[in-house]
């Protein structure tokens, strides 16, 4: 692949740093063990013969000088995820800038064991930045699929452009995967970022898909044990798109609530019974656990997902953890969601946050954010709308407040962090968010009652869900009849918001120039179709220096 980058600066390390129970959307508008054979990319086949590598491979957090790399090995057949079951087995690693692999330029083993799952990690470092480079492991003579990743620009290099798909919500019964096929078939990507509920730990039936399961999770029941956790990443990753985005280039994942359990928070969670489901700690703590070991994501600050990247002068990238340390989600229409005492953040995530948004020196400060942070007021509805709005949201349906689980729920944190970009005169902050199945495009407001007489200090670009329901879907009405009337009652009465598309699934893809950061929106057919193909919808951009969303009518 040709290089996007245009860079002359050396190496220099990153900042590493219901359905039951449940609001089917959650955030938004108006708002059997793993039975039978394991899958493969192509085609779908048992573990007939050991090693192999069923669930595939991946990279993730890219350096200027080093990537991670991924993957789980079968060493026997009755090996599946969670079984705890199968021999230490020595894998090993090649990295080349070919994917004939003539041009090798790092190898090595590790031992992949059944306390890990048999997953295997390899933290490579002394790449050069901004390369393309293929990589893939081995193990009793057997190959994985070669894979490309990239490392990060140098940090000083002067960087043209970066492009990034990004997703978030994915549920395996509502579909298939994709929007992960389409972008993995561009060849353009940099890298993607996953925002969050990669996965969903509920039963079978349990969770919107308009009535229908596409394809039944495994395990059946909802996931509670670390066996659990393995077993449903396991079945995740037997996706052959999801494996072909995560061969195409390196992921940069945080975790939102479903990772863990619905409308997580630092003591337990709404979809947790404590006691009748264990207690939330093992829970917590074994899903934590079954995460670091599935995905290509280095644990940073006490084994949470908050960390920095740096990608040149152009853009650093800082992921949160919203989940770890936040308070108990406040009760509606109470005066609990602007108490000083209550936190989404933590008090250390989010001192480093301000003073990581105030000492950057690039031209971008991109966060990634897994619950939307601009204000959400609901204005008037129609009767026909509050109902399902409501449900949505988990609201009373005899009114509609705003949902306590995103950043309005904790106004204390939000005030202090944009009162910080203000003061500061940080430019060029934007929001990347997924969480609530919608796509948006938002300023983010100082003072939202006020707006647009007030300041906007920052701007955020929200992806919509890869398959779990959105409006259209829990109210079964043809795709669009909601957004063409909640999108411009929502709009109404939050001024800061130039769009909402409330009704469709995909994903998105940002480009960063030094001029502007543009999301590029684009949706699919059906999401119950693997063949289901995608299409542009929507261009927002944000010019440097204005703080401000603008619509743009064509994709990069």
């Amino acid at each position: 692949m040709t290089s996007r980058y245009r860079s002359s600066e050396s190496t220099e390390a990153a900042d590493t740093l219901a359905p039951r129970r449940r609001t089917v959307v959650k955030a938004a508008a108006a708002t059997a063990v793993l039975a039978g054979p394991l899958a493969t990319a192509s085609p779908a086949r048992a573990a007939t013969a050991a090693p192999a590598f069923l669930h595939g491979v991946a990279s993730g957090d890219p350096l200027p000088d080093g990537i991670l790399l991924w993957t789980r090995v079968t060493p026997v057949p009755e090996a599946i995820p969670g079984s705890g079951l199968g021999p230490d087995t020595e894998v090993s690693w090649v990295v080349a800038r070919d994917r004939a692999f003539t041009a090798v330029v790092a190898r090595g083993s590790t031992l992949a064991t059944a306390a890990s799952d048999h997953t295997v990690k390899a933290d490579i470092r002394g790449l050069e930045p901004a390369t393309d480079y293929w990589f893939r492991f081995s193990a009793g003579g057997t190959d994985s699929p070669a894979a490309r990743t990239r490392t990060a620009p140098a940090h000083d290099a002067a960087v043209t452009g970066l492009r990034f798909g990004v997703v978030s919500c994915a549920n395996w019964e509502a579909g298939h995967f994709a929007a992960y096929r389409h972008l993995a078939a561009r060849g353009d990507l940099d890298a993607w970022l996953h925002l969050g509920d990669y996965i969903y730990e509920y039963g079978t039936g349990e969770y919107g898909t308009r009535g229908t399961v596409v394809r039944p999770h495994a395990p059946a029941h909802e996931i509670l044990t670390l066996a659990d956790y393995r077993v449903r990443h396991g079945r995740y990753k037997t996706d052959p798109d999801l494996q072909a985005l995560h061969a195409a280039a390196p992921v940069v994942a945080i975790w939102d609530d479903h990772e863990i359990a619905n409308d997580a928070w630092s003591g337990g969670a709404e979809n947790h019974t404590e006691g009748a489901e264990g207690a939330w700690a093992a829970r917590q703590a074994a899903a934590k656990q079954a995460y670091f070991e599935w995905m290509p994501v280095r644990p940073a600050v006490a084994g949470t997902t908050y960390r920095r990247l740096r990608f040149g002068r152009l853009a650093d990238l800082s992921l949160l953890d919203l989940r770890s340390f936040r308070s108990q989600q406040a009760g509606l229409g109470d005066g609990e969601v602007d108490d000083p005492e209550r936190t989404l953040t933590g008090r250390a995530q989010l001192d480093w946050l301000k003073a990581g948004l105030k000492s950057s020196d690039t031209t971008w400060r991109l966060v990634g954010n897994s619950v939307m942070i601009a204000p959400f007021a609901i204005g008037s509805l129609s009767a026909d709308l509050l109902a399902p709005l409501a449900k949505l949201l988990g609201l009373p349906q005899e009114g509609l407040a705003l949902n306590t689980d995103q950043w309005d729920g904790y106004t204390d944190d939000r005030r202090e962090l944009l009162a910080h970009l203000r003061s500061n005169a940080i430019r060029n902050t934007v929001f990347l968010t997924g969480d609530i199945h919608m796509a948006w495009a938002n300023d983010v407001p100082v003072n939202a009652g006020t707006y647009p007489l007030s300041a906007s200090a920052a701007t955020e670009f929200v992806v919509t869900s890869v398959t779990s329901d959105n409006l259209d879907d829990l109210v079964k009405v043809p795709e669009g009849t909601v957004s063409a009337v909640a999108a411009p009652l929502i709009r109404a009465a939050n001024r800061h918001v130039h769009w909402v598309d409330t009704d469709r699934h995909g994903y998105g893809v940002l480009d960063l120039t030094a001029e502007r950061a543009q999301m590029d929106f684009y949706v699919l057919s059906d999401r119950t179709r693997p063949d289901a193909t995608a299409a542009w919808a929507r261009s927002y951009r944000t010019r440097s220096g204005t703080q401000k969303v603008e619509r743009t009518y064509d994709p990069v």
